[in-house]
């Protein structure tokens, strides 16, 4: 089969899957039990921080924090930029259109949107969906870092400018910077990350579909490299 120059049919695309059993003991279970809760307690602290932020805009304008979801079990874990009007409805990452792309593109790639787990840069809606200012993107990048430390994930992947800003404080643009494998420390742990277009930004300019489609390329065989299971 050949990748060159296609992303996937975004609006009917066809998957096919192969699905094997999971053989599980039961010390790796009480394990994972442990963990979860471990985790769960890690975050529900954490969103306990960030809706106790003071002076800030954007928990004055947005009815509620979206934290994150899915498995936070997962060696996989995606950042987006900022929560949009469906997610706030909906108190949940990646609804609407953009979701629904989000979950064909993972399914290029044999991932489960429901497997990996899922947050964002800002926890919070941005008033009329601007973009979050370099202010507030250095505030919340604290709680970002501590996010990804809670779920100890083994691969990071980064929708959009915003969320690698928030990691990396570099200002690059990420047109430059997507597709390139980096490495980020946080509490002498180092984390692989890979940047990429986010699904608005490729809903909105979907001549960059090819480009979307390299990344996705990359991000598999990285999972394939770390010999990632899901």
């Amino acid at each position: 089969m050949t990748y060159k120059g296609k992303l996937i049919d975004l609006i009917e695309p066809d998957f096919i899957f192969s699905k094997e059993p999971i053989n599980r003991f039961k010390a790796n279970e009480k394990k994972n039990d442990e963990d979860n809760l471990n985790k769960n307690l890690k975050l529900k602290q954490l969103s306990n921080q960030i809706n106790s932020i003071q002076n800030c805009n954007l928990k004055k304008n947005s009815k509620c924090i979206i934290l994150g979801d899915g498995n936070i079990l997962s060696p996989i874990m995606i950042v987006g930029e900022a929560p949009g009007l469906k997610e706030e409805e909906n108190e949940k990452t990646f609804q609407g259109e953009s979701g629904l792309l989000l979950e064909r593109m993972l399914l290029a790639i044999n991932i489960k949107k429901e497997d990996i787990y899922s947050t964002y840069a800002i926890n919070f809606r941005p008033p009329e969906d601007r973009k979050p200012t370099a202010q507030e993107i250095k505030r919340y990048s604290v709680f970002l870092k501590e996010h990804v430390s809670i779920i100890d994930p083994k691969i990071l992947i980064l929708f959009g400018s915003t969320a690698l800003d928030s990691l990396t404080m570099s200002g690059l643009k990420i047109s430059e910077e997507r597709g390139k494998l980096k490495e980020i420390i946080l509490k002498n742990k180092t984390y692989p990350f890979i940047a990429t277009f986010s699904p608005s930004y490729v809903i909105r300019f979907p001549e960059n579909k090819k480009y979307s489609w390299e990344d996705l390329k990359k991000i598999r065989k990285k999972v394939q490299e770390l010999k990632i299971q899901i």
